[in-house]
């Protein structure tokens, strides 16, 4: 068995990305499968809509029907993914699931390239992007593992905390 993780496409049943997503991350928990099963995506692009003349940020599922699972190939793994609710199937011939290439990866947005992060816990940040745009907050955690930081923003006379992904905010 090769110990290296791979990208696979799961198909799922349309509209249950998510769900897929969230069952398979408690599975993954619940039985400490945390090393074979690493990453679980389902890719998301930003669209603008204009309505009513306001323009609204929206997130559109990119591959409506299917969701990206970062894992090491092994007969458990497999049929862990094979069996979660939701799930119809490995996207490859047969029953044969096919890792994506690199290039593929690449295309599809989805590798780790961790942003750079030229901020630290308890520096000033202003928010850049998002339904916060342009509010002053302080970071309280970083996580690079998931790509998303915690702010805590001051809304309506109170401290709250906003989770937030590592490129929409910059240091003061």
């Amino acid at each position: 068995m090769s110990e290296e993780t791979k990208w696979y496409v799961v198909h799922t049943y349309s509209g249950y990305e998510n769900k897929v997503k969230a069952n398979l991350e408690k599975i993954v928990e619940n039985r400490s499968m945390q090393d074979y099963i690493v990453d679980i995506v389902v890719p998301m692009e930003e669209q603008i809509e204009i309505k009513d003349g306001k323009k609204k940020a929206t997130l559109k599922k990119v591959f409506p029907g299917y969701v990206l699972v970062k894992m090491i190939m092994s007969d458990e793994s497999w049929y862990i993914v094979r069996n979660t609710r939701g799930v119809t199937g490995f996207v490859g011939p047969g029953s044969k699931p096919v890792p994506l290439s690199d290039e593929e990866v690449k295309a599809m947005g989805v590798e780790e390239f961790a942003p750079e992060v030229d901020y630290e816990v308890n520096d000033n940040v202003r928010v850049t992007s998002g339904p916060l745009e342009n509010f002053i907050g302080i970071v309280e955690e970083i996580n690079l593992e998931k790509k998303k930081v915690r702010v805590s923003v001051s809304m309506f006379g109170r401290e709250t905390p906003v989770e937030l992904e590592l490129t929409q905010i910059q240091k003061i």
